[in-house]
């Protein structure tokens, strides 16, 4: 099996070896920042559709979070196209960070189309390192389909954690790799170097609920689930939210 994955990956990658060329290059990482924003505004619509039931059962109790005021702040970690902003109740407060600064105006369209919210700002940082946003300043941090891309989960996380609140709430919703003994996950890992290129960072085979319950949360409430995506590299996901 492993001669088996080894030979396929070289296949792949011989196949996208001009990417890898541009890659080398220092050109890739450019054109990719600049292409994503177009795809991810095309891709979240559709997944959305299938999802939505999922996102309005997992964002149902963000009000409760709220301070004293009931004026929610909210911090969307990747937040890219605003495409979750539709699931977010009447006048919170928004923040959000992303570390590539051509989702802004497909951000500002998103925030046009929910007048409901407040909008707060918008933080070109990645989220290894949000020093612009102060410390337990949010209720609520939001993060979807960002996990499988980032540098490194573990410091993601204790940033989310320094900008919550006490007893404040990061709400997640991410691929992750499939079961192991699966053909799904021989896939992913045949696909994963290439996939990582052609997508921004991301990774097909992180098993990102491993981090979630490393990190320093009191409470963590998370769910496996095969999200009904005719990807089927996609399908396997864990969603949820942690109080810190």
């Amino acid at each position: 099996m492993m001669l088996a994955l080894l030979v396929l990956r070289l296949a792949v990658s011989i196949l996208a070896l001009p990417i890898h060329l541009l890659n080398i290059l220092g050109v890739w990482n450019w054109i990719c920042k600049l292409w994503f924003p177009y795809f991810l505004s095309r891709f979240t619509v559709v997944y959305n559709e299938h999802m939505a039931s999922r996102k309005k059962e997992l964002f149902s109790n963000l009000q409760e979070f709220a301070g004293p005021s009931a004026k929610l702040s909210l911090l969307e970690l990747g937040c890219g196209t605003g495409a979750n902003f539709k699931f977010y109740p009447p006048g919170c407060r928004v923040t959000c960070v992303d570390p590539n600064p051509n989702f802004e105006k497909f951000l500002f369209k998103s925030i046009a189309e929910n007048r409901q919210l407040q909008f707060e700002r918008f933080v070109v940082a990645a989220g290894e390192n949000m020093h612009q946003v102060a410390d337990g300043s949010m209720d609520v941090v939001v993060c979807t389909l960002v996990l499988c891309s980032v540098k490194n989960q573990e410091k993601i996380l204790r940033e989310v954690c320094r900008v919550l609140k006490p007893g404040g709430a990061f709400y997640f919703m991410e691929h992750v790799a499939d079961e192991r003994s699966t053909w799904n996950y021989f896939w992913q890992q045949v696909l994963d170097p290439v996939w990582y290129l052609l997508f921004d960072g991301c990774n097909l085979t992180r098993e990102t609920w491993k981090a979630l319950e490393q990190a320093s949360f009191s409470k963590l409430k998370l769910q496996h689930i095969r999200a009904p995506m005719s990807w089927n590299l996609l399908r396997p996901h864990v969603y949820g939210f942690a109080v810190k």
